[in-house]
């Protein structure tokens, strides 16, 4: 029986150039560069395939992917706009699904909320992205400009994700400290974090440890120097709450699902990690 896998940070090419969209760009050179740096084995210009809406679907197809999260993005440098997350979870909804994205600070805390319901309610999105620290300036997740649409995303039911990691412009910033705030004063927002906060994993893992609606998403640093603690955790008290992702287009979905299995997480935890803390965090039950 093949398992059922969700791969929770999925994205083709041709959503934007900052994906290799575009041969010849800058943009193209850094994600081929992202790959050889996380272990990508192979063409470097795998991602190239999904340069056309068919050829995404024909990765996930190969990968054997039960369902693929397409994540959107708002921050004051890059913009990917929830309509077209919406259009290309439309190419094949029953393997597809979408997060979307807002900026309350970018956008104004009115235009964000009404956005944010608009992409729930109306395009069907089934979470929504913020990234403090990539803002302009940079915030910590617990900066309260951010509450209202936690307030909102508790409200509607849904998950919030938020970005983390090595690649936010000031490091600083990658502190998952504040995530207790927003655990305590949302105890029934599920709250995924994307990057899972590497290279400060023992830090997050006690967060994760108090409370239990934090889910981490390590997805490419996974596989990293430093992530073992992860997968010993996982096969404790985490497993429910850590989950997969590829990073596609930044590593390849095939590969990191066999790097995945690879790692020494126990038979009981594989089907959670890979598929059900999913499915529990977006309201896929059953899915």
């Amino acid at each position: 029986m093949t398992r059922p896998i969700i791969d929770m940070r999925c994205r083709p090419a041709y959503l934007h150039d900052f994906f290799g969209r575009t041969p010849g760009t800058p943009d193209y050179d850094v994600v081929r560069w992202l790959n050889r740096r996380v272990g990508t084995r192979g063409d470097d210009r795998h991602f190239t395939r999904s340069a056309t809406p068919d050829g995404f679907l024909a990765e996930i197809e190969d990968a054997g992917l039960t369902r693929a999260v397409v994540v959107g993005r708002h921050t004051p440098t890059q913009h990917l706009p929830n309509d077209d997350i919406a259009d290309i979870v439309a190419l094949d909804p029953a393997r597809l699904t979408g997060i979307g994205a807002v900026d309350p600070i970018v956008q104004g805390e009115a235009a964000a909320l009404a956005e944010a319901e608009r992409a729930i309610r109306t395009l069907g999105l089934r979470g929504i992205d913020v990234e403090p620290g990539f803002g302009s300036p940079p915030r910590h997740p617990d900066d309260r400009a951010y509450f209202p649409v936690y307030d909102l995303a508790q409200a509607l039911d849904v998950p919030i994700f938020l970005m983390s990691g090595p690649t936010t412009p000031d490091p600083r910033f990658n502190d998952p400290a504040g995530i207790a705030a927003i655990a305590q004063a949302f105890p029934r927002l599920r709250i995924g974090v994307f990057h899972g906060y590497w290279p400060n994993v023992q830090a997050v893992l006690g967060l994760a440890f108090r409370w239990e609606n934090v889910h981490l998403i390590p997805d490419m640093y996974l596989f990293q120097t430093g992530s073992q603690a992860y997968v010993d955790a996982a096969n404790g008290w985490l497993g429910d709450q850590l989950l997969f992702g590829s990073s596609y287009p930044f590593r390849p979905i095939g590969q990191s699902i066999d790097d995945a299995l690879a790692l020494g997480l126990k038979e009981a935890v594989l089907d959670r990690f890979f598929h059900d803390n999913a499915a529990r965090l977006l309201g896929l039950e059953g899915a």
